[in-house]
């Protein structure tokens, strides 16, 4: 054999294999072996002699025989290092593609494929994003160092299943006073962001195959959560009160769960009045149905003050509130919160314990402080106002540019507002992907819609909070150059 021309022949077949001679030389014969080059039996030479003929180490090749004796590739004789017998390795790796089963995911990976993928993207207009460049690093960074300076061993292990107890009191008191909420620190469960808030509501209070109704258009990451969980999901249509069931469809699809989101509809923007809330509430309560309140940007209301909580307008609400720190502060911090009705504390407090492994106790503290000392509601106010400012320069660009080809929906409060299209007939899928194609996140309102109920709604979701006032103007100027293309098509 000659091992200089193996060698050399390996390494400039895999230039990037990168690392110490010892690791090329491993990796080298270990490749010859599983080819079939150095067969079954062969005796390999001596370290020194194979040493002496690629002018190395002779500790570099003692190396390589080593690892490969412990990986099972050689086997260690009087005669010296031979290679192992394997047949069946190479009949695998033999096997042409073709007669390799494709693999599948289980039926409810692939319920999931049609649903689109939320963007990630902190472009404009990205809905869901918060103002990070504003956020007060100076003073989040100095609170986290002070809280790992005072942290212990047992901080590093696993933490409370249901949450740090002063995040929980912090979110608590916060709560009562800013949205209304019912509620004591028992009640508050942490979670690791509304998804996996959603997640586990679907997972712990629904069996598979039970009926959850969602609003229509609705929130994708809802979708997601109630099909992984094999639930049956029923579109309910949304008008400009919010989610509108009809008395027939408490009769004939009553629901385990209904996922609704009052203070700002995603995505349309729409807000649930309060003859409408107290409706679904004395339904739900009729009907034994859990209500899923998601308050994910509740904090900023343009006009008037924050609508209260539908979890707080009546004693004891058939209510499993979500709300997150993702929208409010950043989304990397990955902090969200259950609020649970009394009747579900002990069970849903036991399949926690069971089932969830928490971690950045130091974090949750962190934030305990940002919230308790006031810093998390001072930077709520400087956010509502600057977000006012943004909604309102968005509003006039759209109204001087696009106000022939679109209505403006769902702008007195969150951070996005909806546009739909005049002309019911455009593709705002497409739209989409092109405003995409030019820098701009802004997804299609029609592809929110719930399974193969009908969905009214063509159009676009802006998120205005990350985008400066400056830059608002150009943005829109290019979304309507774009959507003048499409309108002529």
């Amino acid at each position: 054999m000659d091992y200089l021309l193996l060698w050399n022949r390996f390494r400039q077949q895999y230039p990037d294999q990168r690392g110490s001679a010892q690791k090329q030389l491993h990796a080298c014969l270990r490749h010859a072996i599983q080819q079939g080059t150095l067969a079954s039996g062969t005796r390999l030479a001596s370290s020194r002699t194979l040493a002496q003929e690629l002018g190395i180490a002779r500790n570099t090749v003692v190396f390589a025989y080593e690892q490969l004796l412990s990986e099972g590739f050689l086997t260690a004789t009087r005669r010296g290092s031979v290679v192992n017998s394997l047949e069946l390795m190479q009949e695998v790796a033999a096997v042409a593609p073709a007669e390799v089963p494709s693999r599948r995911l289980s039926k409810r990976g692939d319920s999931l494929m049609p649903l689109p993928v939320p963007s990630d993207l902190t472009t404009a207009f990205a809905p869901g994003v918060p103002s990070l460049a504003d956020f007060p690093m100076p003073r989040w960074r100095k609170m986290l160092e002070q809280e790992w300076r005072n942290a212990s061993a047992a901080d590093l292990g696993y933490g409370q299943a249901c949450g740090e107890m002063s995040l929980r009191i912090a979110i608590a008191d916060y709560l009562r006073a800013s949205r209304g909420v019912l509620c004591d620190p028992e009640q508050v469960f942490i979670t690791d962001g509304t998804q996996s808030s959603l997640d586990l509501c679907a997972r712990v209070f629904a069996d598979v195959g039970d009926k959850v109704w969602i609003e229509n258009p609705g929130y994708v990451g809802a979708q997601v959560a109630f099909r992984g969980a094999q639930l049956k999901m029923v579109g309910i249509a949304v008008d400009d009160d919010g989610i509108a069931p009809k008395a027939s469809d408490w009769r004939t699809h009553t629901p385990r769960l209904i996922y609704v989101t009052p203070s700002h509809q995603y995505p349309t923007g729409k807000v649930m009045s309060l003859p409408r809330r107290l409706e679904l509430l004395k339904q739900a309560q009729h009907h034994q149905s859990l209500i899923i309140e998601d308050d994910y940007d509740s904090e900023f209301r343009h006009d008037g003050p924050p609508l209260p909580a539908m979890q707080g307008l009546v004693p004891n609400a058939p209510v499993l509130y979500l709300g997150t720190f993702s929208k409010t502060l950043f989304p990397a911090i990955r902090i969200a919160y259950i609020i649970a009705p009394r009747d579900v504390l002990p069970a849903f407090e036991q399949h926690l314990l069971r089932s969830f492994l928490r971690g950045r106790s130091v974090e949750q503290r962190c934030l305990a402080r940002f919230v308790s000392e006031g810093y998390f509601a001072q930077h709520i106010r400087r956010m509502r106002r600057l977000y006012r400012e943004r909604r309102d320069t968005l509003v006039d660009a759209l109204q001087r540019h696009m106000s022939n080809e679109v209505e403006i929906h769902g702008d007195l409060a969150g951070m996005h507002l909806a546009i739909r299209f005049r002309d019911s007939m455009m593709d705002d899928v497409a739209v989409s992907r092109a405003a995409l194609a030019a820098g701009i996140v802004a997804p299609a309102l029609s592809l929110h819609k719930v399974g193969q109920r009908q969905n009214d709604w063509c159009g676009l979701m802006l998120g205005y909070a990350q985008v400066p006032s400056e830059q608002m103007e150009a943005q829109v100027r290019k979304l309507a150059r774009i959507l003048a293309v499409h309108a002529r098509v």
